[in-house]
């Protein structure tokens, strides 16, 4: 029997069959899901498809306040419903229950809640054409075994689900197990796909170890860097790396095989660029409770490659910039410079207010070798940086605090 998903974190292994016939067998249905357990998520999704009905995501660890301030509600026990089963006529196999969910109502929304690297989460709704954008649906792309590396109820997790359940393939989670348990999940199952943040490869680098299975690596949602690329390139020698550009409120609008970034024809008309930050149509867009323009202002800061065709790098979130003494400091620019340097596994930069320069750059560093030491970092950034970009303050720590979707936390 396929195996749908396996989850070693929550003890689950879940089969194809036991899915269906859960489903069958099911007969209540509360539009908001908030639970620790994929299997209980993904579930979740596909029955809302099935029943066309809504399904408000919420984050496992969102605390009661938060889901007032969110939704309006601390408990949703008074939004279980019976399920129609009018609606779901009995499933037979795979095949029948990825037919009936590759043709959803145009009515079917789904609610998410942003969680990036600062701020306040805000709700976001897409529908089903917005959410599968990018999914590639093939004969070639059955066989697929992918390893699962977010949270499920974010944008990036939903898509990479929406791949692999209209494909039929297997799930392997692999987010938030420890490195050991990832390798072996990728060695066993012959994980052949996986999506992630650089946050997420970086904390399972370096690695001696070789996964020749893995045949495709795509990394989104923070900026890439060439160390990460060279690591992965040896620890996946078969796959092929992919870069992609993605936000909560539009899902994938750009991929590359490097940090830079093509714009696809049909999309040229819905980008603009304007003091080299990044815009996008409205209709690119899921909908918001804030009202948007024409145009949406993402926030990215960019650097354009070519005007024709248009190509561009992505520098960072206009929100990340930090005000040294009236100079703008990049703080990836700083991380990348850090990085390059032998010994050095992740490192976060941020800022510290002060006095006299109003901010001062300070890092936390996790390093794999004893020989790193502040002075040598100071000592090699100096033919690396300008010198009001060195961090004043270095601290080594075991390791970094990330966002619930697994990206550097950066306030």
């Amino acid at each position: 029997m396929k195996l749908f998903l396996k989850d070693i974190d929550n003890e689950r292994l879940v089969t194809w069959d036991f899915l269906i016939d859960d489903i069958n067998n099911t007969s209540i249905y509360n539009p908001y899901c908030k639970s620790s357990d994929y299997y209980t998520v993904f579930k979740h999704i596909i029955l809302s498809l099935l029943i066309d009905e809504e399904i408000i995501l919420l984050d496992s660890d969102f605390t009661e306040s938060e889901m007032i301030n969110l939704t309006g509600y601390s408990d949703y026990a008074e939004f279980i419903k019976p399920v129609d089963k009018s609606k779901v006529s009995i499933l037979g196999n795979q095949k029948e229950l990825i037919a009936k969910l590759s043709n959803p109502s145009e009515n079917w929304k789904i609610t998410l809640f942003t969680s990036g690297t600062t701020g306040i989460p805000k709700k976001v709704n897409h529908d089903f054409k917005s959410i599968t954008r990018f999914v590639k649906v093939s004969e070639r792309n059955e066989k697929s075994i992918w390893g699962f590396a977010y949270n499920p109820t974010h944008m990036a997790g939903i898509q990479v689900f929406f791949q692999a359940l209209l494909n039929g393939n297997s799930i392997i989670r692999l987010f938030g197990l420890d490195t050991k348990d990832i390798y072996t999940e990728i060695k066993n199952n012959g994980i052949t796909h996986i999506s992630a943040t650089p946050t997420f490869y970086r904390l399972i680098l370096p690695c001696t170890e070789t996964f020749s299975s893995v045949e495709r690596i795509t990394s989104g949602g923070e900026k890439f860097n060439e160390k990460t690329f060279k690591q992965l390139n040896q620890v996946f020698p078969n796959a092929k790396i992919t870069n992609v550009y993605a936000s909560t409120e539009a899902g994938t609008l750009f991929a590359s095989q490097n940090d830079i970034f093509s714009v696809r024809p049909e999309y040229e008309s819905l980008i603009h660029i304007e003091n080299n930050e990044l815009l996008i149509h409205s209709s690119l867009m899921g909908s918001t409770e804030t009202k948007v323009d024409e145009w949406y202002n993402t926030g990215d800061v960019i650097e354009i490659v070519s005007q024709m065709p248009l190509k561009f790098r992505f520098v960072n979130r206009k929100s990340e910039m930090i005000n040294v003494g009236g100079y703008k400091v990049n703080p990836l620019e700083v991380e990348e410079a850090i990085l390059t340097l032998t010994g050095i596994k992740n490192v976060r930069v941020y800022s510290k207010s002060n006095s006299v320069l109003g901010n001062i750059i300070c890092c936390e560093v996790v390093a794999n070798s004893n020989q790193i030491t502040e002075s040598s970092i100071r000592t090699f950034l100096q033919s690396k940086i300008q010198e009001f970009k060195i961090p004043r303050i270095i601290r080594f720590v075991e390791e970094l605090s990330t966002t619930r979707t697994g990206k550097l936390k950066r306030n």
